[in-house]
């Protein structure tokens, strides 16, 4: 018998696959449970078309992601904070200062997408942004004793 599946199922398929099953199966296990349905020539039709918005929708936000990396690649930000003669700062600079610089310079990136430890000296750092799909951006921190 031929179903949709409407869930993922372990060891079967993930959804919206079209699989063929045991009639017992399918009565017994996937139906009761909501996992699957009949594959009739509408719901089929339904999936297909359910399927390719979910793919356009994924490739607009792919080129949504790879205009950001271009935007960020070689962007500079300056932090501020005090530091003692030596250069090293009181307090470090986190990935959430380094993305609300980012933020105010219009872009659109989180603390999770900075992939930074907690910098602790006056100067030029190279930091790596993260973004969906895989992308990576580097970014130029210069971090500045604030007087």
């Amino acid at each position: 018998m031929k179903v949709i599946l409407l869930k993922p199922v372990e060891k079967l398929g993930r959804e919206g696959e079209i699989r063929e099953v045991a009639l017992g199966y399918a009565r017994n296990y996937l139906f009761p449970r909501g996992l699957a349905d009949i594959a009739t020539p509408e719901l089929v039709a339904q999936v297909k078309r359910r399927r390719e918005r979910q793919d356009r929708a994924a490739e607009m936000d792919l080129e949504k992601a790879e205009q950001l990396a271009a935007r960020l690649e070689g962007q500079e930000v300056t932090v501020k904070s005090k530091a003692s003669s030596e250069g090293t700062l009181y307090a470090a600079i986190s990935p959430a200062k380094i993305a609300a610089a980012l933020q105010g310079r219009g872009f659109s990136v989180t603390k999770d997408q900075v992939a930074a430890g907690h910098l602790k000296r006056v100067g030029e750092h190279q930091v790596v942004v993260s973004l969906p799909h895989g992308l990576e951006s580097t970014v130029t921190v210069n971090i500045i004793a604030q007087e």
